[in-house]
């Protein structure tokens, strides 16, 4: 089921997450999902990275485009449970040219770098591997 939620101006906490699913302010996801400025959380395109490289494990520079908000300082990738996904070199240069600093750390300690981030950042979040 695909849900979308806007925090209105704020970023919502996450709860937990477990392999295929993220708990974010007591609301269950079973896909993929990014965060956006507006603490409005979504559905992941990863179709957008899949059609470039056959997986989405490699975030392509249609899907960066797509996730980056002007204003964003950061955007801190869950790369799975086991840390396997990254940016393409095409996306690093689009995040080094906008001055928004990239972590990419797998998606359990991602959740809690999140919970404790300030500022103007953006999340992604990969639930399986």
């Amino acid at each position: 089921m695909t849900k979308t939620r806007n925090y209105k101006h704020m970023k919502p906490r996450i709860d937990s997450t477990s392999f295929g699913s993220i708990t974010i302010e007591g609301l269950v996801f079973d896909h993929d999902v990014f965060i956006n400025l507006n603490g409005e959380v979504n559905k992941r395109k990863k179709k957008l990275s899949k059609k470039h490289f056959g997986t989405s494990h490699i975030i392509s520079l249609e899907e960066a485009k797509y996730i980056y908000e002007e204003g964003a300082e950061k955007i801190l990738i869950g790369s799975g449970q086991t840390g396997m996904v990254r940016l393409s070199d095409e996306a690093s240069k689009f995040f080094d040219q906008k001055n928004c600093n990239v972590f990419i750390i797998p998606t359990g300690t991602a959740i809690e770098k999140w919970n404790k981030e300030s500022g103007s950042v953006i999340g992604l979040f990969h639930l399986t591997c």
